[in-house]
């Protein structure tokens, strides 16, 4: 079995005022020609579907063709809600969309929702978990979930995994992996305090687990836990990310592959840096597509007059220019480290009197000299 796994569609995004939409239209395309080209089984689709709670009309348009598309193909779709999205909107028809193999878990009511399909080997349960707060889950289920990572555990608990058959999840959290937190961009968040932190010790009973959340494709732990990323570079940050998407084949229990599909985008979203002369005329000399990508632009002289219309003559999508910080001098030994000149009882005298308020005695000081005099014997 072929599952292709998709997260953090955001339809409806703009990046720094940029309408996405028609660079979602353009790739979502292209994940419906790799799935029919790779004869996939079926699309998980973990989460943040929209960019918003109230999406626009054509990012609802848009998704329609898109789940419309994978029907036509034969494709089932086994979706769950992401924190950006709407739990009622998103699962509005849902009981009928099932009846075309569009499986879509909204709101979490207290049961995890299960889909079966199955190969030549048996079945695969597929398990869908829309996005969870402690708050909800102790509603749902009476118990009292001091953090998210109680609260999906609370939720899994007690669900029918068959240890020899096949169980698959598709979640939306922030997952880290023993403590290890996982790689961020500027478009991620996480709570203070990792209040919202969910180990990834939570899913050892599932097969492979298709996570949402975080932009950057990236495993947790195991190569079968796994962050989709998005499909498109939403924030400057992601300018040197390669996107993907993971097709997951399913061989008999325990035999699970991963192989990322790379994404090709209608615009790059690229960093350039230089002075601004130097950058006009570059693009000038190489014109071509490459002038319509999105461009974050550094700019390494004095501030222009309008920098951003100059170079929008050339990159007609820049998104942001920013000027960077001036080169300083090199401090001499005394500027970089103040301590540099001090002797050892003047930075204890100083650490002492941050930590005291108060300046050494002279008892003190007589203390202290014999002791610095056997540390550095001891050197």
């Amino acid at each position: 079995m072929r599952l292709m796994h998709l997260a953090d569609l955001h339809l409806g995004k703009c990046v720094l005022e940029a309408p996405m939409l028609e660079d979602q239209r353009y790739i979502l395309r292209q994940v419906l020609s790799l799935a029919q080209e790779h004869a996939v089984d079926g699309v998980l689709l973990a989460g943040d579907v929209y960019d918003r709670s109230i999406p626009p009309a054509e990012a609802v348009e848009l998704l329609d063709d898109f789940l419309c598309g994978l029907s036509e193909r034969g494709i089932p779709v086994l979706a769950v809600t992401g924190n950006h999205d709407s739990p009622e909107r998103l699962e509005f028809g849902s009981r009928l969309f099932a009846g075309r193999g569009v499986y879509i878990a909204g709101r979490y009511d207290g049961t995890v929702r299960q889909v079966t399909l199955a190969d030549e080997y048996g079945p695969v349960h597929i398990y869908l978990l829309p996005f969870l707060r402690p708050a909800v889950v102790n509603a749902r289920l009476g118990c009292s979930a001091a953090n998210t990572d109680e609260a999906v555990r609370a939720a899994l608990e007690g669900l029918p995994l068959c240890p020899a058959e096949r169980n698959l999840l598709v979640a939306h959290q922030f997952v880290s992996a023993g403590g290890e937190c996982p790689s961020l961009c500027e478009s991620d968040t996480i709570s203070v305090g990792g209040s919202d932190n969910v180990d990834v010790s939570c899913f050892d009973g599932f097969d492979y687990v298709a996570l949402g959340h975080l932009h950057r494709a990236q495993r947790m732990g195991r190569d079968t836990v796994r962050y989709a990323g998005s499909p498109l570079k939403y924030s400057l940050s992601e300018a040197r990310h390669v996107k993907s998407v993971p097709l997951l084949t399913l061989g008999p229990k325990g035999e699970a592959a991963v192989e990322l599909l790379p994404l090709t985008p209608r615009r790059e979203l690229r960093k350039i840096r230089g002075r601004l002369d130097e950058l006009i005329a570059a693009a000038r000399e190489s014109g071509g597509e490459a002038n319509q990508d999105y461009i974050h632009a550094v700019l390494t002289d004095e501030a222009a007059l309008d920098p951003a219309e100059r170079l929008r003559t050339v990159y007609p999508n820049l998104l942001h220019v920013e000027l960077a910080p001036p080169e300083q001098a090199p401090l001499d030994q005394a500027e970089a480290d103040p301590m540099a000149h001090k002797s050892e009882e003047e930075m204890f005298e100083e650490f002492y009197r941050r930590v005291t308020g108060a300046p050494l005695s002279d008892e003190q000081r007589a203390a202290l000299r014999p002791v610095i005099e056997k540390a550095r014997e001891s050197d």
